[in-house]
C-alpha cells in the first residue's frame, strides 16, 4: 500500500504563479524582489487556508536564489519556522533573537516565519520589538496571523502588511478542476462548484473536502455524490421548493419540508439556504448583477428559467419572510411550526394577488356604533323594518297613522288639540306597486332626561370598555327609573335611616359581601337637609369600593324609606382613621384610655399585649 499524500500538501504551490486567488500580493512580492524593495519585516494576515504560509515559504526560497542553485533547492537551513501558538513565551523569543545574530552559511538571507503570531504573550511582543525594528541585514521576519486585531500597534507599525483575501468560488472551482484533471478524476462542474461553496473561501478546506468526496465516489465525481457525502441541500432542492411556492401547493410544500427534516437536515440551514436562493433569483433579473451568481453554466440556465416566472415584488417579499424566519428561529419554542408557517406565507403571496377580488369584505367596527345603546320598542321595530327593506325610519308606524275617523273628518282633527299629530301626517293614495313618498313626521314627544342621555351616548358592543359603559348607563337608568312613574317624597328620621342601613348590612353579610359590610359599618350615616345622607370614610379606597355598590344600596333605601329623592354623599377624612383600632396594640391603647388600671394590671403580672 502506497503512502497517501493529501492534496493540500501534494499540490502546495511552489512558485508565486501557482498561488490561487492572490495575484495582487504575489505580483507585489515579485516586483519587490526584482527591484530590491523588500522590507525586513512582513505581516501576512487573512482567513485560514488562503496561502499565507505558502507565500512566506516561496518568498524565502526566491530571495536566496541567485541563479546558480538548482531550482529544487529549498534552502531548508535558511528558513526557520516558529509556531507562536506553542512557543509564545519570552524565553522562546530570546532564543530566536540569539539565532538571528548568526549569518547564513548558504545563501544570502535567513528567513524567520512566525506563524499564528497573535498568540505571543504581551511580554514576548515587547521583547521582540527592538529586534523587529532593527534586524541584521541578513534577517527577514515574516509574521502570519488570522487575527490582526490581536497584535499590538507597536508591532504593526514596524511591519509591511499584506492582507490576503478569501478565495472566490470561481478560482477554487477552477483549481479543483485542474487537480481532478491531474488525478484522472471525471468531475462534474456542478460538483466542483458545490465543493468550492462549501469551503467558504479557504483553498485548504476545498482540497480536504475534495479528497473526502473522491474517496467516496472514486473516479466519477457527480453532483449527487457530493451532496450525499457532504449532506448539503443543493440548488435542485430549493428550485423544487420554489416551484411548489409559485404554484401555491401548500400540502406538497409541507411534505417536502418533512422529507428534508427526515433526511437529517437542520431547519435553520434550510431557511437560510432558501433566502439565499431567492436572492440568487433576484440577481438573475438584471444583467448588471448576473456576475454575482456563483454557479455553473448549467445551473445558471435553470436559475434563469425560474427567475422568469417571478417578479421583483414576489422575490423581495419572499426574502423578507425567509430572513424574518431566520432571525426568529433560535428563539422560537416550536421551530418546525415557525418554518412551516413561513412556507405557507410564501405560498400565499401569489395566491393573494390572484384571488383578492373574491375576498369577503369585513364589516368595519364603526358600523356597529351607528345605533344608540338603548332603543324604545317602536324604534327597534323601525330599525328591523329598515334591515329587511321595509318602511323608512322617518315614516310613521301603524299606530302613528290617522284612524278611519280622522280620514273622513279632517277638520275635527285640526280643531282637536289631542290629534294635532294626525292632522299633520297626511296619506296620498298610491298604487300598491309604487313606493310611497316619505311622510313628514312631527318632532317626537319630550322624553325623560335619562332617555335623552342614553340616546346621546352611542356605545359599541365590541370591546370591554363599551360593555362597561353600557352597564353604567343601565345603572343610571335603574337608579332613576322610579322618577319616570312615581315620585316619592316621604319623611323619615335619622333613626329610621340607621335602622334600615343596619338591615342592609346584615343582608349583604348573609350574601357573602363581607368587605362591603365592613365599609358600611365604619361610620353611621347622618341625615342632612332632609334628603341628603352623609357618611365619612377614613381612606379613598373604601370610598371607591362603596361607590361601586352605591346603586344597590340607594335602591334599597329608597324603597324602605319611601323617598326617591334621597342621595348619598361620601366624604373621606384620613384623620378619622385614628378613631378605629385595627391592631392589638391600638385596641389596648383604646381600652387603656377608658380604664387606666389596665396598665397597672399588665405591669403587675408582666403581661404581653
Amino acid at each position: 500500500m502506497e503512502h497517501f499524500i493529501v492534496s493540500a500538501r501534494k499540490y502546495r504551490p511552489q512558485t508565486f504563479k501557482d498561488v490561487v486567488g492572490q495575484q495582487a500580493i504575489t505580483n507585489t512580492l515579485k516586483n519587490a524582489i526584482e527591484h530590491n524593495h523588500l522590507a525586513q519585516a512582513l505581516l501576512f494576515t487573512g482567513p485560514r487556508g488562503v496561502g499565507k504560509t505558502t507565500c512566506a515559504r516561496i518568498l524565502a526560497k526566491m530571495i536566496n536564489h541567485d541563479g546558480t542553485q538548482s531550482p529544487d533547492e529549498d534552502f531548508a537551513f535558511n528558513i526557520f519556522e516558529l509556531d507562536a501558538a506553542s512557543n509564545n513565551s519570552v524565553d522562546d523569543i530570546r532564543n530566536l533573537i540569539d539565532q538571528v545574530r548568526i549569518p547564513p552559511q548558504v545563501g544570502k538571507y535567513k528567513v524567520y516565519i512566525i506563524d499564528e503570531v497573535h498568540m505571543l504573550s504581551q511580554s514576548a511582543f515587547n521583547a521582540f520589538l527592538k529586534t523587529l525594528e532593527e534586524p541584521p541585514q541578513h534577517a527577514i521576519f515574516i509574521l502570519a496571523t488570522t487575527e490582526k486585531h490581536k497584535i499590538i500597534p507597536t508591532i504593526l507599525s514596524r511591519c509591511q502588511i499584506f492582507d490576503f483575501k478569501r478565495i472566490t468560488v470561481s478560482d477554487a472551482k477552477n483549481y479543483l478542476g485542474y487537480i481532478a484533471q491531474q488525478e484522472g478524476v471525471n468531475a462534474e462542474e456542478d460538483a466542483l462548484n458545490i465543493i468550492a461553496q462549501k469551503a467558504d473561501g479557504a483553498m485548504r478546506d476545498a482540497l480536504s473536502i475534495y479528497d473526502r468526496v473522491v474517496s467516496f465516489s472514486g473516479k466519477e465525481l457527480t453532483r449527487q455524490a457530493v451532496t450525499e457525502n457532504l449532506n448539503v441541500l443543493d440548488y435542485d432542492t430549493y428550485i423544487k421548493v420554489t416551484e411548489l411556492i409559485l404554484t401555491n401547493n401548500i400540502p406538497q410544500l409541507l411534505l417536502s419540508y418533512n422529507d428534508i427534516l427526515s433526511s437529517g437536515f437542520d431547519g435553520h440551514h434550510f431557511v437560510s439556504g432558501l433566502a439565499s436562493h431567492f436572492r440568487d433569483l433576484l440577481v438573475c433579473k438584471d444583467q448588471k448583477t448576473i456576475q454575482l451568481l456563483e454557479v455553473g453554466e448549467q445551473t445558471k440556465a435553470r436559475y434563469f428559467e425560474q427567475a422568469s416566472k417571478t417578479n421583483h415584488q414576489f422575490l423581495i417579499r419572499a426574502i423578507e419572510l425567509a430572513n424574518e424566519c431566520d432571525l426568529k428561529y433560535k428563539t422560537s419554542q416550536n421551530q418546525r411550526l415557525l418554518v412551516e408557517l413561513t412556507l405557507m406565507q410564501l405560498a400565499s403571496i401569489t395566491f393573494g394577488e390572484e384571488k383578492k377580488k373574491f375576498e369577503q369584505p369585513i364589516i368595519a367596527a364603526s358600523e356597529f356604533e351607528k345605533q344608540p345603546a338603548t332603543l324604545s320598542s317602536e324604534e327597534k321595530k323601525i330599525v328591523r323594518d329598515n334591515e329587511h327593506g321595509g318602511t323608512s325610519a322617518e315614516a310613521p308606524t301603524e299606530s302613528q297613522l290617522p284612524s278611519e275617523e280622522n280620514k273622513t273628518s279632517k277638520s275635527n282633527c285640526v280643531d282637536d288639540k289631542k290629534d294635532t299629530y294626525h292632522s299633520e301626517a297626511t296619506i296620498s293614495p298610491e298604487p300598491p306597486n309604487k313606493t310611497a313618498p316619505p311622510v313628514s313626521s312631527p318632532p317626537p314627544a319630550p322624553k325623560p332626561e335619562i332617555d335623552a342621555e342614553a340616546k346621546k351616548e352611542k356605545v359599541s358592543g365590541l370591546s370591554l370598555k363599551s360593555i362597561k359603559k353600557k352597564r353604567e348607563i343601565e345603572a343610571r337608568q335603574q337608579e332613576a327609573a322610579p322618577t319616570k312613574d312615581v315620585v316619592l317624597n316621604g319623611e323619615f328620621t335619622e333613626t329610621q335611616l340607621q335602622a334600615n342601613w343596619d338591615d342592609y348590612v346584615k343582608r349583604i353579610k348573609k350574601q357573602g359581601s363581607k368587605i362591603l359590610a365592613s365599609i358600611l359599618e365604619t361610620d353611621l350615616p347622618k341625615l342632612e337637609d332632609k334628603n341628603r345622607i352623609v357618611i365619612e370614610l377614613p381612606n379613598e379606597t373604601m370610598k371607591i369600593n362603596l361607590e361601586r355598590e352605591q346603586n344597590k344600596l340607594m335602591s334599597y333605601l329608597k324603597q324602605k324609606l319611601k323617598n326617591t329623592e334621597i342621595r348619598l354623599v361620601i366624604n373621606v377624612n384620613e384623620q378619622s382613621a385614628k378613631k378605629y383600632a385595627f391592631t392589638p396594640i391600638e385596641k389596648y391603647n383604646k381600652l387603656k384610655e377608658k380604664n387606666p388600671l389596665l396598665e397597672k394590671l399588665r405591669s403587675t403580672f408582666d403581661l404581653d399585649v
